[in-house]
């Protein structure tokens, strides 16, 4: 099989499309025909081993796993004797970070991972990136335990993590103010922002308005800076750790002072959170902003493009 594979850490040139054996699926596990997958920031955090301390879990002094890819869409291929979950010839699509293996035209996963199948109405492009960004925003919407009618601010409202929160929020109920660039507006208020707010024009951070939680879905604020614009008892949350990790380091201290705090989300592996994703899709609650396409051979300048930080969304590759 093809697999896009590195055997170090640094740039996007590190990774080499070249040929690999096909996995062969545990008792308890499905081997997937991978059909499509994408590259986000957490792919390139992998491939890049920054910050530094991701190396302590992705492999010292070099990467553990080769082939990288934390979202796919494709057909269950072949099961394991235990599997009864799904069927040859099912169209799943999934999350997988830590195991990876979506940059590739097979891998495998455990019937009980973040897996479930494809909406009929989907294509495998548009199935792919509807896991990765969405499951940090639900991540954060959930542990803040916000309600129907509470005004929440997402700075980054164009990532693949911004778009899916704006969706995700307003089907909870959620009052939304978005920040995006001057360009992305009518996008951002075709999601369903309440109120979109161009940073280009307006610093964000010097708003009048007060927030029950502020979300930066690209790791570029930080709780000092956005302190203000929370009410009392106000929930701040970063997709980033942030310089040093101070992310993880507020969310320690800051619920002590019992004002406001800082929420430093882990998403957890949690199959109901994959179904709950998927519903959202079928009913139309959420629906993946796609920026780009590349085809598996040009992954390298999909790489490229993604570290620009100026996508929209998703960059999909078709397998």
């Amino acid at each position: 099989m093809k697999a896009a594979s590195r055997t170090r850490y640094g740039p996007p040139d590190v990774v080499r499309l070249e040929k690999a054996d096909k996995p062969t699926p545990a008792d308890d596990e499905l081997l997937i025909r991978v059909r499509a997958t994408t590259i986000n920031r957490t792919d390139c955090g992998y491939r890049a081993g920054k910050p530094f301390l991701i190396r302590f879990m992705s492999g010292f002094p070099r990467p553990k796993v080769p082939v990288l890819g934390t979202e796919f869409a494709g057909e269950v291929e072949a099961i394991g004797r235990t599997v009864t979950t799904f069927a040859v010839g099912d169209r799943v699509c999934g999350y997988c970070e830590g195991s990876f293996g979506a940059h590739a035209e097979y891998m495998v996963i455990g019937q009980d991972g973040l897996i479930a199948s494809i909406p009929e109405n989907l294509t495998f492009a548009q199935a792919a990136p509807s896991m990765e960004g969405s499951h940090y925003a639900l991540g954060f919407l959930r542990r803040a335990r916000l309600k129907a009618g509470q005004d929440i601010l997402i700075y980054g409202a164009t990532g693949a993590i911004g778009s899916a929160a704006v969706q995700i929020a307003k089907s909870l109920g959620l009052t939304v103010t978005a920040v995006c660039a001057t360009e992305h507006v009518d996008l951002v208020r075709g999601l369903g922002a309440d109120r979109v707010v161009d940073y280009v024009v307006e610093d964000f951070t010097k708003d009048r308005q007060r927030y029950d939680a502020v979300f930066d879905a690209v790791g570029k604020s930080s709780f000092r800076r956005c302190r203000r614009l929370l009410k009392l008892r106000g929930i701040y949350g970063s997709s980033d750790v942030g310089f040093l990790w101070h992310g993880p380091v507020l969310a320690l201290i800051t619920p002590v002072f019992r004002r406001r705090r800082v929420l430093f989300v882990i998403p957890r592996e949690d199959p109901e959170e994959i179904k709950y994703l998927k519903n959202l899709v079928e009913t139309g609650e959420f629906t993946p902003v796609i920026d780009r396409t590349y085809p598996l051979d040009e992954i390298v300048a999909a790489y490229r493009y993604v570290e620009t930080g100026q996508k929209v969304g998703n960059v999909v590759i078709t397998v």
